[in-house]
């Protein structure tokens, strides 16, 4: 196991946040309009209720006005232009893990997606990182193993650290990879309730000293190594974590969070800590199992 990957508490010895180098912030987001988004199988237990049950209309305000929260919290929009019949493009983070390495090279290293229907998502975004200056990285696979991007890859705030979900989408082993390719350490965490498929489903970091989780979508040693990183940790409720998605909020450089409108309990919590809470509605993509911080992709640089 490489000196760089932490499964268990007792691989934390020695290991403190405070040594973790400083990691710049991003400097905008990238998006991809839902122009072909829809529910076409049942991929996830979201899905599985609402195939063929989007209404496209609505999902397309729904992301122009997820677009403009975004810009008016200061964060600069790029935009991707969605491919004919990948229904799933729409969720940009899913496709890539971007960062930067410690010497400042940006890099987007491009994912390798668990279902077939989803795999040729990944070249139109290696197109555009290529195209915008990023050092594209690609993964060492047997053609088995799937690691899905920003889904299950979450940088902690302001520093070199990456936490890393899998048990659903991405395969444990491909951490190793990630932390090579980023020279950076990854705390990895192990998902045991389907509903909660991805990392950002249940793992919402707010600022560097505090997370929005679920507690019940990890195993106990998982839940170990993030009481033991974060001083402050914010659960809630099954309602909000399942019907309302609110640990797929995002917070933009530990000011401004953006979540799900109606989850009341976890906006309290944001804004008790001083954020500037903005609640959107993503109503349409949670009918897909995504909300906020699905339908965006951090860039650097």
């Amino acid at each position: 196991m490489s000196a760089n990957l932490y499964r268990v508490l007792g691989d934390l010895k020695g290991f403190s946040l405070r040594n973790c180098p400083p990691m710049s912030e991003p400097s905008g987001v990238l998006m991809c309009p839902p122009e072909y988004f829809q529910v076409l199988s049942a991929k996830n237990p979201y899905m599985a209720r609402h195939i063929g049950d989007v209404n496209r209309d609505k999902a397309q305000k729904q992301w122009d006005d997820l677009v403009a929260a975004f810009a008016a919290a200061g964060c600069n929009v790029s935009v991707i232009a969605a491919t004919p019949g990948l229904e799933d493009m729409v969720f940009a983070a899913n496709s890539s893990l971007t960062g930067t390495r410690p010497d400042g090279e940006k890099v987007a290293l491009i994912s390798s997606m668990r279902h077939a229907s989803r795999r040729r998502e990944t070249e139109a975004f290696e197109v555009w990182y290529e195209a915008h200056g990023y050092r594209v990285a690609r993964l060492k696979s047997g053609g088995h193993e799937a690691f899905e991007g920003s889904g299950d890859a979450v940088w902690h705030p302001g520093k070199r650290l990456i936490w890393g979900g899998h048990g659903f989408r991405t395969d444990p082993a491909m951490f190793e990879q990630v932390a090579e390719i980023f020279k950076t350490p990854v705390i990895q965490l192990k998902l045991v309730n389907e509903r909660f498929y991805h990392l950002d489903t249940c793992f919402c970091p707010l600022t560097p000293e505090a997370v929005l989780i679920y507690p019940s979508a990890f195993d106990a040693a998982s839940l170990e190594l993030i009481l033991k990183i974060f001083p402050v940790v914010v659960t809630v409720s099954e309602a909000d974590a399942v019907s309302r998605m609110a640990c797929n909020a995002t917070v933009w450089r530990s000011k401004t969070a953006l979540i799900q409108k109606g989850s009341d309990a976890a906006a309290g919590h944001m804004r008790a800590m001083g954020l500037d809470v903005v609640e959107v509605d993503t109503s349409e993509f949670v009918k897909s199992g995504g909300s906020v911080y699905c339908l965006k992709q951090s860039l650097f640089g």
